[in-house]
C-alpha cells in the first residue's frame, strides 16, 4: 500500500464532516471535562454502523466458537481457527485507521477512550477469555454500549508494571479477594467492564514478590469493595477522563479469572496488548501531524509580516518542509500497519515499539513546530495548536514511556530478554 484508495478517501471525507458537525464545537466542553466523550462516540458508531457491525461480527465469532466445542465434544475435528489478533476488522482496516487519525486531529481523547475500551479491554479478554466470558463482556464493549477500562499501572510501578505491581490477590475457598490500587486509568472513573491485573499472595514470603504469579480478572462497576476515583485534571488529552481504581477486599468468583485458570499468565496477556497499543500509536501521531500540517499551511498563507506572507520566509519554509517529512514517514508506517492488520499479522513488541517511539517524538517536534509558526497565537488556546501540543506530548508517555520503547527495541535487536 502506497497511497489512500478512492475509497478510503471517501470514508475519511465522512469522518471529516461527522468531525466537524459532531466534535469541534463541542471541543471546549470536551476538554474541561464537562462533556464526557461516550454519548458522542455511541453517535459515531451509529452514524456509521460500527455498532450494528461490532454485534453482528461478535455474534459471528461466537457462533463459530461455539461450533468448535461442540465440535470438540462430539470428538469431531473443529474447523480451523482463523489467524489475527484481537477483534477481526473484516477487511476494514484502514476504515479504523483512518477513523483513528481524523478523530486524533481534533480531540486526541476521544480516540483514547474508543482504544481502550475497545483495543485493550475487550480484545484481552477475546484473546484470553472462556467461551462464557466472551458471550458475558464482548458484545457491550464492541458496541460501546459499555465502557471499559484496562488497569494496569500503579503509583509506584510505571514502567515497571510487572515487577513493582502490588495490587494482590489471596485465595479464600474457591474465590479470591483483591486489594491494592491502580491509576493513570483511562476510562476509570466512568468504566462499566474493568480488566485488572494483580498479583497472586500465597503468604509464602520465600518468594520474591517481583517473581509471583500474575493473574487478570474482570470487575463490573458497582461491585462491593470497588471505588471509581474522579478524572484527574492533566496536561493533556483531557476529554478521555483518567482516573484511579481501589480495591478494598473485593471478592471474585472464578469465573471474572480470565480464562478460568491459574495456568494462564497476565503477563502474556499483557504483553500482546502493549504491541497492540504502541502500533496504534502512529495512527494517533498521523493525525495531530496533519492537522498541525494542515493549520500551518493555511496560517501562513494568510498571515502576513512586513508586507508579504510569512510563507515566503524561508524559516517559516523549513518548518513546513520538515512537517510534511515527518508526516510521510508516519503515514507509511501506517501504511505498513494497514498491510500487516490485512495478512492477520501483528507486528513484534520491539517493531511496535519502534513505531511508537518514532510516531511520538515527531507528532511532538511538528506541533511545538506550530505553535512556534504561530507565534504568540499559537499559545493562545483559541487557534488550537496549543491542545495539539499538549497532547502530542502525552503520546511520548502514553503506552509506556519513550524510554521504556528504547530498551524494548534494543532487546529485539539484541535477542535479550534483561
Amino acid at each position: 500500500m502506497i497511497e489512500w484508495s478512492e475509497t478510503d478517501l471517501l470514508i475519511r471525507d465522512a469522518i471529516r464532516e461527522f468531525v466537524d458537525k459532531e466534535i469541534r464545537p463541542n471541543v471546549d466542553a470536551l476538554e474541561s471535562g464537562e462533556l464526557p466523550p461516550y454519548d458522542i462516540i455511541r453517535k459515531l458508531f451509529a452514524s456509521f454502523g460500527v455498532d450494528v457491525m461490532a454485534a453482528e461480527a461478535v455474534k459471528t465469532l461466537l457462533d463459530k466458537q461455539k461450533a468448535r466445542a461442540a465440535a470438540k465434544e462430539a470428538g469431531e475435528a473443529p474447523a480451523k481457527k482463523a489467524g489475527g489478533a484481537g477483534f477481526e476488522l473484516g477487511g476494514q482496516e484502514g476504515m479504523a485507521l483512518i477513523a483513528i487519525s481524523e478523530l486524533a486531529g481534533v480531540s486526541l481523547g476521544v480516540v483514547a477512550s474508543i482504544g481502550v475500551s475497545i483495543g485493550l479491554t475487550g480484545s484481552t479478554i477475546l484473546s484470553r477469555g472462556t467461551l462464557a466470558q466472551k458471550e458475558r463482556w464482548l458484545p457491550g464493549l464492541a458496541t460501546f454500549e459499555k465502557v471499559g477500562a484496562w488497569a494496569i499501572t500503579e503509583p509506584d510501578s510505571g514502567s515497571d508494571a510487572f515487577g513493582g505491581m502490588k495490587t494482590y490477590v489471596r485465595r479464600d475457598g474457591d474465590e479470591y479477594l483483591l486489594n491494592g490500587q491502580k491509576t493513570f486509568i483511562t476510562n476509570g472513573p466512568y468504566a462499566d467492564t474493568i480488566v485488572v491485573y494483580a498479583k497472586l499472595d500465597e503468604g509464602d514470603e520465600s518468594v520474591d514478590k517481583r517473581d509471583r504469579k500474575v493473574f487478570t480478572f474482570v470487575l463490573d462497576a458497582g461491585m462491593p469493595g470497588l471505588t471509581q476515583g474522579k478524572p484527574f485534571k492533566k496536561m493533556g488529552m483531557n476529554s478521555s477522563p483518567t482516573g484511579e481504581l481501589f480495591f478494598d477486599n473485593v471478592r471474585l468468583g472464578r469465573d471474572r479469572l480470565l480464562g478460568e485458570t491459574e495456568e494462564q499468565k497476565g503477563t502474556d496477556s499483557a504483553k500482546e496488548s502493549f504491541s497492540f497499543e504502541r502500533m496504534g500509536v502512529a495512527a494517533l501521531a498521523l493525525g495531530i501531524i496533519n492537522e498541525c500540517h494542515r493549520l500551518c499551511v493555511e496560517y501562513a498563507k494568510s498571515r502576513t509580516l512586513w508586507g508579504q506572507e510569512i510563507g515566503r520566509f524561508q524559516l517559516v519554509q523549513l518548518k513546513l518542509a520538515k512537517m510534511e517529512v515527518a508526516r510521510i514517514n508516519v503515514q507509511n508506517m501506517v501504511f505498513q500497519t494497514i498491510e500487516k492488520l490485512r495478512a492477520g499479522k501483528l507486528p513484534g513488541l520491539a517493531e511496535a515499539s519502534a513505531m511508537k517511539l518514532y510516531s511520538s517524538e515527531a507528532a511532538t517536534e511538528v506541533a511545538m513546530e506550530a505553535v512556534q509558526l504561530f507565534g504568540g497565537n499559537g499559545y493562545m488556546a483559541e487557534y488550537r495548536v496549543e491542545q495539539l501540543a499538549r497532547d502530542a506530548k502525552s503520546l511520548m508517555i502514553y503506552a509506556g514511556s519513550n524510554e521504556i520503547q528504547v530498551t524494548h527495541i534494543a532487546k529485539g535487536l539484541l535477542g535479550t530478554t534483561r
